[in-house]
Formats: C-alpha cells, structure tokens, sequence
C-alpha cells in the first residue's frame, strides 16, 4: 500500500498497513455495535433531585450533636483516689468524631445515591411504531427452468432464481408492516417460512432455497391452493399473495383458476409476476394470459419482468400499493443508566468498611 504526496510516493511497510487495518476494522465494529447509544443523547430524568445536596449539611447544623454514654462507678473518695494517682476523671458522655476519610465516603455516597435518584439514561429520536396489518406470502417457482442464466447482476450473468433472491431480499426488509412468509413450488408446494415479522430470518431461509428442491414441472394450481390453505391458519384479515414464474401450468392437479377463484372467495389478493418473455412474444415457456387472469380473478395486478430492473420497478410499485403502516403513536427509544452510580455507592460502602476493619485492627495490636 502507498500513501501519494505531490512530490514524492512513500512505501509503507507490511506490518504499519497491518496495524492500521486492523485499527480501522476494529473502529469499525465497536461503532457498530455503540452505534444506538452514539445516536443518542444524554439526559437527566429528574435534575430537581440535586437541591437536595445540601440536605445532610442542613441537618448536620440544625439537630444537636448526638452524645454517647457508658457505665462508671463512683465511690465516696473517687476525687481523692484520682489526685493521688495523677489521673484525670473522664466524662460519662462524649461525642464520637469521624475521621476525614469516613466524611469524604459519606458525602460520595450521597451524592452517588441523587444521581441514582435522578434517573440518568439516554434518550433517541423520536420513532414511529411500525404496526402489523397484514400477511404477506411471496409463492415463488423453483423449477429447473429458474436456472436459466441471463440475467446480469453487479456484471455477472446470475441464473433467474439468483437474481430473484438478491432483489426479494431487499424487498422483504422492507416488508415492515406484513408478517412474510415463503412458499416454494416446482411439482409440489411446501412451506419455507411461515408468517412472521422476523424478515432476517425470512431472507435467511429463502437463501436456502436452491432450484430443484420442489421438483422439475410447474404446478401452479397447487401452489396456490396450498398457499390458500396456509392464509386460513391466520387471523389478520388483509391478506396478500405474490406469485413468482417463469413457466407454464404443468396441467397436473388444481387448474389455477380454480384455485384463484378459491382464494378470492377466502379475501387473498393475488399479484402475479411473469419472468422472462412471454411465449406469444417470442419467448419460451411463460404463460402471460393465465398470470393476467389469475391476477384479474383475485383482485390483483399482472406484472412482468424481463430483467433486474423491471423486477426492481415491480417491487417499488408493490411498495406503493402496500405501504408501511405506523401506529398513531410515536415512543422513545431509551437505556437507563441509573445502576452505575448507584454501583459505585455499594463499592464506596465497602471500601469505607474496609478501611475502617483494617485501621480497627491496627489499633488494636498497637
């Protein structure tokens, strides 16, 4: 690695790049992982706490001075036995004084337990509160015609599928008010992820998912009917389908119109998406009419896609059709720091117990 000036090229060595690198890696996490608390600012909850410093000084001043007392015995010639001994009669009360270091751990440790009192924390931004008022379940083909490459991607030529992933995976973060879930279908449909609001994860298992594993023909019929199947295990009333393919009904099972009607009848909506070019258009096996009916039956709309682009647009239009919902509430996202200054009066306790014990014991072997 080289650092340029105007003049001249300096080459540093291995083991500087190294430590810089490294430095720079290591900034890197310890900002990610403080990055909610940088974010945030400091606050005191309760300032009007800290009038209440002065509170043991007024007390001090205003009651009077605690006396302790202890047992003598007094006889008829105890003045007589003390000026023959040279020895002085103390006093049956007295005031026990704390040495300097016992007022300084007292003093702390109030001021410890106001700050405790006072509720320090940080506080964020305002934030609105995402709320869930719908099932969304994204149905998508895995045949073996989803390997098809062509597609290119970042300048590399992805299979469909590929593709696919790397634009639904944007797509779903952003899914923040839905419960997502995932059907994949070739021969057969299965469930991939059920509904949920957990979208790491949902994009984790659809990463799973390789072309093949439902099997080589395109059932679309059962697919849909399957995913009908699953919305009524659910209670939320709005309810959303997204099917996915590149194909052709393989005819084996559920015609999908049938099945459309079915899930008009339970209050799904279906969009479908088409990918790659229609057959009656010069392209192969995608069958446009049937996914523009489908789509017309269920209440939905008809989309295709020929390329990642397309595909992108589609998403945004399905974004804005299906909007993030927030609750009319807003909240604050907020730590409590309060624990550390009260921790810190438990440390100082001890220590002034401690210290006390040893000077105890050192008094006494004197």
């Amino acid at each position: 690695m080289f650092s340029f000036n105007k003049h001249k090229e300096t080459a540093y060595p291995a083991e500087v790049v190294n430590e810089a690198t490294d430095f720079a890696e290591k900034s890197r996490r310890w900002i990610k992982k403080h990055k909610k608390h940088i974010s945030m600012k400091f606050e005191i909850a309760h300032k009007w706490v800290f009038l209440l410093a002065v509170l043991p000084f007024i007390i001090y001043a205003i009651l009077p001075v605690l006396r302790k007392r202890r047992g003598g015995i007094v006889t008829p010639f105890l003045q007589r036995a003390a000026s023959v001994s040279n020895q002085h009669l103390g006093r049956r009360a007295w005031i026990s004084r704390k040495n300097a270091f016992s007022w300084l751990i007292l003093i702390l440790c109030w001021f410890c337990l106001l700050a405790t009192a006072s509720s320090p924390r940080y506080v964020g931004k305002p934030a609105k509160k995402t709320k869930t008022v719908r099932s969304f379940l994204i149905v998508t083909d895995i045949s073996f015609s989803m390997a098809t490459t062509g597609w290119n991607v970042g300048g590399k030529r992805l299979s469909r599928w590929d593709a696919i992933k790397s634009n639904m995976k944007d797509f779903v973060k952003d899914r923040k008010s839905d419960q997502v879930g995932l059907v994949m279908f070739g021969s057969n449909a299965y469930l991939q992820s059920p509904f949920t609001t957990d979208l790491e994860t949902v994009n984790w298992l659809m990463d799973q998912t390789e072309v093949g594993m439902a099997g080589q023909m395109t059932g679309i019929g059962n697919a849909i009917a399957y995913s009908t199947k699953i919305f009524k295990q659910d209670t939320i009333k709005q309810k959303v389908m997204l099917l996915l393919t590149d194909g052709i009904d393989s005819g084996q099972g559920i015609p999908p119109l049938d099945a459309a009607q079915a899930a008009k009848r339970d209050s799904i909506k279906i969009y479908t998406i088409g990918i790659g070019q229609a057959s009656n258009s010069g392209g192969y096996d995608l069958d446009e009419k049937t996914l523009k009916e489908i789509a017309s039956t269920a209440d939905g709309r008809y989309f295709n896609a020929m390329n990642q682009g397309q595909l992108k647009q589609v998403y945004n239009t399905l974004d804005k059709l299906h909007p993030v919902v927030y609750d009319e509430e807003t909240y604050m996202p907020i730590v409590l720091l309060y624990f550390y200054p009260l921790a810190v009066a438990v440390v100082l306790v001890l220590l002034g117990q401690l210290f006390t014990g040893i000077v105890s014991l050192f008094r006494k072997s004197i």
